[in-house]
């Protein structure tokens, strides 16, 4: 069964977007494991990846999203903590099978559970200036992919 597509306020679309390229970045690791692809070369994309994406991505979301719920919201709580848990991933200085495989399930629920029901309820309870301060903060800049190495392909 698929899901169905999520009408999402156009203050979020730009946050949204940035969680497919996420996925697309689930999908590169599971298909560099899959091919047997040494785990060092997966890493400097995955770490080029969070530098360049997942850093300010998470800072734009911590500032400006999760605030509207308020700290002590369960699934701000969640949000903060999968965020954490995200940063020791992909700060870890090996690189191994291991560690890419968690970085690959954890980021991949952390994004399901944002799309599916944190920034539904965010947008439910959002005021329009809320939307507006994140609509005019958030960095539409269209995604540029590393292709330095496409271990994927």
């Amino acid at each position: 069964m698929g899901h169905t597509p999520i009408k999402r306020h156009s203050a979020l679309q730009g946050v949204s977007r940035e969680h497919h390229h996420g996925l697309l970045l689930c999908w590169k690791i599971r298909t560099g494991l899959s091919k047997n692809i040494p785990p060092e070369r997966i890493k400097a994309y995955v770490d080029w990846f969070y530098e360049t994406y997942l850093v300010p991505h998470f800072d734009m979301e911590e500032t400006y999203i999760f605030p509207i719920l308020g700290k002590d919201h369960p699934w701000i709580r969640k949000a903060f903590a999968d965020h954490r848990r995200l940063n020791r991933l992909f700060t870890t200085p090996t690189a191994n099978m291991k560690t890419l495989g968690q970085i690959e399930e954890t980021l991949e629920q952390h994004i399901r559970f944002e799309e599916r029901q944190l920034f539904n309820h965010v947008q439910q309870v959002a005021s329009a200036t809320q939307l507006e301060i994140i609509e005019k903060q958030h960095n539409n800049e269209k995604f540029k992919d590393n292709t330095d190495d496409t271990f994927w392909i």
